[in-house]
């Protein structure tokens, strides 16, 4: 099992653990992403470990392939001196070191495939913990506004049914109904002045014919 398929596994253990136990989505939330920064210090520092290795295995090679060298130099001293003994011991030598640092090359070049792949799934976490932090922010935004939302209706629910809203909605109907009874009085009262008007102006017509009636008996006379 690779490192980041344990610190999958891992997040995936914590954040199932989180859910059984935490109601609030803002606190899982959090709680994953600490998770993840977690796991990404604990990366981190694997991926350091292998490039601290690629470092050593790098200078043994050089080392060896010096050293390679080294006894090369000392064979062909050895070949001018016609010391042919010493000069095949310098060179069993030097093929040793060569040797060594060939395969010390192979194992260099293992490690330089594996940092690389390291360092490209670290980036990749290190993005993802970017992006999971945005995302986070946008969630966290939304559920405040649903909240308000939620708490606006039933705030308006719990009005609606209040006895205050409905002693209110009662006064405003008797309100409206004294306003009515007032203008129906206005009507009835001026009806009633039109009517009177009417009278006064009949009984003055009468009067003033009985009056023409008296005066013209009155002139007879």
């Amino acid at each position: 099992m690779t490192l980041f398929d344990r610190i999958g596994r891992l997040l995936r253990a914590n954040l199932n653990d989180l859910l059984a136990r935490v109601e609030d989505p803002e606190k899982i939330l959090a709680q994953a992403l600490m998770d993840m920064k977690n796991a990404y210090r604990q990366a981190k520092e694997e991926v350091a470990g292998v490039l601290a290795e690629e470092a050593r295995l790098s200078r043994e090679v050089r080392a060896y392939r010096a050293m390679a060298e080294t006894w090369r130099v000392r064979a062909r001293e050895a070949v001018k001196a016609g010391r042919d003994d010493l000069a095949r011991e310098a060179l069993k030598k030097a093929r040793q070191a060569e040797a060594l640092a060939e395969e010390l090359d192979r194992q260099l070049k293992d490690e330089r495939i594996i940092s690389e792949r390291l360092k490209a799934q670290l980036e990749a976490l290190r993005a993802k913990i970017a992006e999971a932090e945005a995302k986070k922010r946008v969630l966290v935004a939304k559920r405040q506004t649903y909240r308000a939302a939620e708490s606006v209706r039933s705030l308006a629910a719990r009005t609606d049914a209040h006895p205050a809203a409905e002693a209110f909605e009662a006064m405003a109907e008797k309100i409206e109904a004294m306003a009515d009874r007032h203008q129906a009085l206005a009507a009835l009262d001026a009806e009633e002045g039109l009517e009177e008007a009417f009278a006064s102006l009949n009984e003055e017509e009468a009067l003033d014919a009985e009056l023409a009636r008296l005066k013209a008996e009155v002139g007879e006379s």
